[in-house]
């Protein structure tokens, strides 16, 4: 399990009260203390999803770690959200083999995942995008590059009437590559971007040809391709260049 480290002051969110629902006391440790070094508040750990629920339905907190692989959590995050209209942003913790059963129902609300064994560094990562894309959503952000449309509000892109159908981490991918349009953009400053950490180059160039593969599929007339691999340098979003 990867230690605490001393994490950078950009990532501090002082006073913000965060729920714990998981039911392995080592993790558990591991993120109270990681979570509260980073400058949160942890108002509370329980163990099962029926517990979750009734915290959330008693009381306003800004962020919920979520364990999506307690047993009693396989059906959720659907019921989830029919439980409350007040449900915060939520970080699901979830394992690679059950991460198929997480993908389609996210990106709906704040909601994000890391998979384990846990990471530090991109749970904090993960909780600061989640707790900042809140802050700014009452003034949500529509992004256009020619017939390609980001919507901030239901983190949902498509490409003229297509829906791209995103994952989390492919719609981070997008939404970095679409704000620097037209200059290059390294394979670090991917990782950093995407994942709150570094990443091998095989992991990048996997991610980045499954968001191609749905951007630029299909380009039909008065369409061109708009992710571009620059050799040596990293990738280029936008027009071709000459």
């Amino acid at each position: 399990m990867t230690n605490v480290l001393h994490q950078p002051s950009t990532l501090r969110c002082t006073g913000r009260d965060v729920l714990i629902v998981a039911g392995d006391t080592g993790e558990v440790d591991l993120l109270t203390t990681t979570l509260q070094l980073a400058g949160y508040t942890v108002g509370g750990a329980v163990a099962t999803g029926a517990e979750g629920l009734a915290r959330i339905a008693g009381r306003r907190y800004d962020l919920v770690v979520w364990d999506a692989t307690l047993p009693d959590l396989r059906s959720m995050p659907r019921g989830l959200r029919h439980t409350t209209a007040r449900i915060p942003p939520l970080l699901f913790l979830i394992t690679c083999e059950y991460l198929h059963t997480l993908l389609p129902e996210l990106g709906r609300r704040a909601e994000d995942y890391v998979t384990k064994p846990l990471r530090t560094t991109e749970v904090l990562a993960r909780a600061e995008l989640l707790l900042r894309d809140r802050r700014t959503a009452r003034a949500p952000a529509v992004s256009v590059y020619g017939d390609l449309v980001l919507d901030d509000a239901t983190c949902r892109a498509r490409r003229g009437a297509r829906p791209l159908g995103l994952s989390p981490a492919e719609y981070r991918l997008l939404h970095h590559l679409l704000a620097n349009a037209e200059r290059v953009v390294s394979k670090e400053q991917i990782s950093r971007h995407v994942w709150g950490e570094g990443r091998a180059g095989e992991a990048i160039e996997k991610l980045v040809s499954r968001l191609r593969q749905k951007v630029d599929q299909d380009v039909g007339q008065g369409e061109v391709t708009l992710i571009h691999t620059v050799r040596g340098f990293g990738y280029w979003f936008g027009r071709p260049r000459d």
